[in-house]
């Protein structure tokens, strides 16, 4: 790929979680770092993800980009591949103790995979896990097609789901901590 189409692909990598954040959250979100086997499926994803930075103020608009997906979850590991343009752009691993992460140069530095992991886990893991993984002062509440994590009461992150199971079909999620939207398309491909 030509350095010009790579830099103008660039504004496309805000992957959700994995994009900056347009203000910086009055409040840290709990890292999860939950492992692979707890989600108790195997899952195999092909998604597009569509993130749209909420503005900070009055008079700014927000900026939307979308990027594909390859997800593989088993209970050795977490895969993900990021791609744009056809090139990957970044991959991920978990397997439940160490992150791995390998980067294209050009991505930009707050594509932060941590929080890629996070949110995964957020919106798939079971309600138990990821209740059991919570600091003090943070709570999950769950009906059939809405998760809210709240702290001390406040609504910080909330996921609509279009399908049951809740990797099927479309996802929907607010991160009023950090600032975004981030829509999820997800078709298996087993």
């Amino acid at each position: 790929m030509r350095r010009r189409e790579l830099i103008a692909l660039v504004p496309a990598l805000g992957l959700a979680a994995c994009a900056h954040t347009v203000r910086p959250p009055a409040l840290q979100l709990p890292a999860l770092k939950l492992a692979p086997a707890s989600l108790g499926a195997s899952l195999s994803l092909a998604q597009r993800l569509t993130v749209r930075e909420l503005p900070s103020g009055a008079g700014e608009t927000a900026a939307e980009h979308s990027i594909d997906v390859q997800l593989q979850i088993d209970a050795q590991a977490l895969r993900l591949a990021a791609f744009a343009l056809n090139q990957r752009v970044m991959t991920i691993v978990w397997d439940g103790r160490e992150l791995q992460v390998q980067r294209h140069p050009m991505l930009p530095a707050e594509v932060d995979a941590a929080r890629v992991l996070r949110d995964i886990q957020l919106c798939y893991w079971p309600l138990d896990a990821v209740r059991g993984a919570l600091p003090e002062g943070w709570t999950l509440d769950d009906e059939r097609s809405r998760r809210v994590l709240s702290h001390e009461g406040s609504p910080q992150v909330v996921i609509d789901y279009g399908a049951d199971p809740h990797w099927q079909g479309r996802a929907e999620l607010d991160n009023r901590a950090e600032g975004y939207r981030l829509s999820i398309e997800s078709t298996t491909t087993e």
